[in-house]
Order: C-alpha cells, then sequence, then structure tokens
C-alpha cells in the first residue's frame, strides 16, 4: 500500500516547521522552546550480479528525520522512510523525558536496543549492504517503552537499557498479552574500545517467538576502526535457530584538493548458519569496498563501490528470495548524510 497524500504532508509539516526554527533562530533568544533540528540521509546505488548477468538501480533509503526539545529535559523524535520499495514508512515517533543526567525515559516507535546503529542506520554503515545479523534475524524498531542510565563504573562509561515493547514491530500497535523485552548492558565509548552484551525476547502471535542473545567488541583509533559481533536466534516455535558474526575494520586517509576529502578502504566477513553443525557456516560472505568521502567526517556523505563474494554451503530460503540475493554482486552507491 502506497502512501503518497501522506509523505507530501510531512514534507510540507517539515517545510514549516523549518521555517518557524529560521525565525526563532532570528530572534535571537537561544532558550525558545520548542527546538527543532532537521537531518537526513540518501542511498542511492547501482548493482550488477555478474554471475546472472543482471543488474539494476534502486534508491536504498530516502529519510527525512526531525527532532528537538519541547521545554528543558523533555526532546522529541520524527522520522519517515519517504520511499521503500516504492512505500512510506514512520520509523522513529517518540518523546524522551530526561528527569536526571543520565537517565531517560522513551514512549513511542523507537530503536530496539539490541542491534548497532553502526551496521543498520544508512549514515553510519560501513557497507552498501547491512552485515547477515542486521538484516535477517528481527525488526530493529517496536512501539513500547525503553529506559536508559548512563553512569560511570570507575574511569569507564557504561549504560544499561531496558525496554519493553508491543512485539510487532513497527506502525502496527496491537493489543497483546505477551510484550516482547529487550536489555543491553554497555561498557566504553565510541572512540576507543566499546563492548555491549545484548538480549531480545520477541514473541509475536503464535507463530512467532524468538529469542536473541549476543556480544559485540569494537576499537576506534584516530582514523580507523575495527568490529566485531556474534548473535545467536533461537525459534521456540521451529527450532530454526539461526547463528551469525561477523568482523569488519575500516581505515581512512584525507586527501587534498578536489571532490573528495578523504579516501577509505573496508573490509568485512559475515557469515550465518540455520541448525549449525561443526562442519561450516551455511554462508559466508567477503565484502571489500572502497569509499570516497565527501567531507572530512569518516561517517558522512561519500561515493562508495563495494564487492561481495558468497560462499554457499546451503541455500537460506529467506536468503534466496531471488537469484541474485546470494549471489556475487558489484555495488555502486552514492550516500548524503544532512
Amino acid at each position: 500500500m502506497k502512501y503518497p497524500f501522506f509523505s507530501r504532508l510531512f514534507i510540507v509539516c517539515v517545510l514549516i516547521i523549518v521555517s518557524a526554527s529560521s525565525l526563532f533562530s532570528q530572534q535571537g533568544d537561544s532558550d525558545s522552546y520548542p527546538t527543532f533540528k532537521f537531518d537526513g540521509n540518501l542511498k542511492t546505488k547501482f548493482e550488477y550480479a555478474p554471475e546472472e548477468g543482471t543488474s539494476r538501480f534502486s534508491v536504498r533509503n530516502s529519510r527525512l528525520g526531525l527532532s528537538g526539545r519541547i521545554v528543558p529535559k523533555a526532546d522529541y523524535r520524527a522520522q519517515v522512510e519517504l520511499s521503500k520499495e516504492g512505500k512510506f514508512e514512520v520509523l522513529d515517533l517518540f518523546g524522551t523525558l530526561t528527569p536526571y543526567k543520565g537517565l531517560s525515559f522513551t514512549l513511542g516507535q523507537t530503536s530496539i536496543p539490541l542491534f548497532n546503529s553502526y551496521i543498520i542506520n544508512p549514515g553510519t554503515m560501513m557497507f552498501a549492504n547491512r552485515s547477515f545479523l542486521g538484516k535477517y534475524y528481527a525488526g530493529t524498531r517496536d512501539i513500547g517503552l525503553l529506559a536508559k542510565y548512563n553512569f560511570r563504573l570507575a574511569a569507564i562509561p557504561t549504560g544499561i537499557e531496558v525496554g519493553v515493547y508491543n512485539g510487532s514491530t513497527i506502525n502496527n500497535p496491537v493489543w497483546t498479552d505477551r510484550f516482547s523485552y529487550a536489555a543491553r548492558l554497555s561498557f566504553g565509548s565510541m572512540k576507543g574500545f566499546r563492548t555491549t552484551f545484548k538480549l531480545y525476547d520477541y514473541p509475536n502471535g503464535e507463530e512467532i517467538h524468538y529469542f536473541l542473545y549476543g556480544a559485540d567488541f569494537r576499537y576506534e583509533g584516530c582514523n580507523w576502526k575495527v568490529e566485531t559481533e556474534a548473535m545467536k536466534r533461537d525459534d521456540k516455535v521451529t527450532n530454526k535457530d539461526l547463528f551469525s558474526a561477523y568482523i569488519q575494520g575500516a581505515y581512512w586517509t584525507p586527501i587534498k584538493g578536489g571532490l573528495f576529502k578523504n579516501i577509505i578502504p573496508a573490509a568485512r566477513w559475515d557469515a550465518i548458519d540455520q541448525n549449525k553443525d561443526d562442519s561450516a557456516f551455511d554462508v559466508n560472505r567477503l565484502t571489500l569496498g572502497l569509499g570516497f568521502g565527501l567531507t572530512s567526517n569518516a561517517n558522512g556523505s561519500l561515493l562508495r563501490i563495494n564487492y561481495e563474494w558468497y560462499f554457499v554451503k546451503n541455500q537460506l530460503d529467506f536468503m534466496h528470495q531471488s537469484e541474485e540475493m546470494d549471489a556475487d554482486k558489484l555495488t555502486v552507491e552514492l550516500v548524503y548524510v544532512f
């Protein structure tokens, strides 16, 4: 189902709000509320599958977001996907209260504290396509209540997140007698060393009940980073469990003159297995990439070239809905982050 009216309405509302924001700033009153901040992501790409001899152009993401503060300690966030395979979709729609420093409560449609933003957010992903565990395990958002508490354990930044949700993913406020629950414990910061441990109990009707758990480790230096993660999904209904893991890294070097500000080589290995045995993963993938940054920020706008090699021992149905899904691919994409 398409939503052209709602997409046009959202754009009109954004223009009005941005204009109002400019008016507030012109008045010079820094304490004026509410405040407004506009952001967005655009990912458009070309893909070529040499084994199949097919190719396509597509717009993978076209996101617009609005965030700000209603009054001190009361924030809001709204984000939409203007066209996801031709459909309009609401992603974020929530309010956050921060009664004390480090403690916050978010109510509405928001991210589940399970997947790291740097493997699912189009503006921070290192590659054109998400890792297997970020794409095939579960939805990344739901409607519910999320509590966060950030503090220091000795000198280590520490965070605790606990959420309760409808368990029906986004845009579906169903009545239920079984909520889903998620929790994450993190140590460290995005610069330097960071690790998290997380779990997610996800019942959805009579046909779906997953329990997910995993851990990740990352280190980011001044111009490089490396990240690794492993996650298990236990299927309480069909016993078709999944295990997936990845390791990825990137290095960015500034370049002078011309259109591009830096060059970013990146590499990733990821794998996925259903009802894992001792022989090998069902599917392995090696991805090599080269990015050309349009800004000095390594996570900013860029032109990216990726090539993926798939090594398939056993075809998985959810990864083989078309011949191209688990076939080697060349991808050239343009990513705008604003």
